[in-house]
């Protein structure tokens, strides 16, 4: 095989510092928060509880990373590469607040929140298996931990919501 073919670029090219992770993890994080916070006031009262406790975790999230890049054991890993997560393309695309037309319903933003958890969850828990022992694994399955709690939360709700008082568990 030549020099330069074959899957060696495309491997590399699949891979991140630790540092980049961190900074889109930092970004997805606090758009969570915004979404969250900014859709409490155009919910139903019945969602809203939800939504509320779901911007207080995102914002312990955002604050827990941020925190992370102060920690002397999380500098000496950023330069240090690791494989891109499959998730890694949707991930970052919510990254980026929504445009809800003003006729949404709750249905669509519960359809919006399970899409952004289970993209969160899937992300984490990929982070965290391919990321090196330390304060930044931790966090990640932590987080992928959390992710999963929320993703839950969500669907019982969207349940109750699309059976009009279902089972409240599924």
């Amino acid at each position: 095989m030549k020099e330069g073919h074959g899957g060696g670029y495309q491997k590399l090219s699949e891979q991140k510092t630790l540092s980049e992770v961190l900074e889109v993890a930092v970004s997805f994080e606090k758009v969570a928060f915004d979404f969250y916070s900014s859709m409490v006031p155009k919910v139903s009262k019945n969602i809203r509880y939800l939504l509320e406790e779901l911007a207080e975790e995102e914002e312990v999230h955002y604050n827990t990373f941020t925190g992370l890049k102060a920690d002397p054991e999380v500098l000496k890993q950023l330069q240090e590469k690791i494989q891109t997560p499959v998730e890694d393309h949707k991930f970052s695309d919510y990254t980026h607040l929504p445009e809800f037309k003003e006729d949404f319903d709750d249905q669509a933003i519960l359809q919006y929140a399970l899409g952004r958890e289970d993209s969160a969850m899937k992300q984490y828990q990929e982070l965290a298996d391919n990321s090196p022992d330390g304060p930044l694994k931790s966090v990640f399955q932590f987080l992928a931990y959390e992710e999963t709690q929320h993703k839950k939360e969500l669907e019982k709700k969207y349940y109750e919501l699309i059976n009009q008082g279902g089972p409240s568990s599924i």
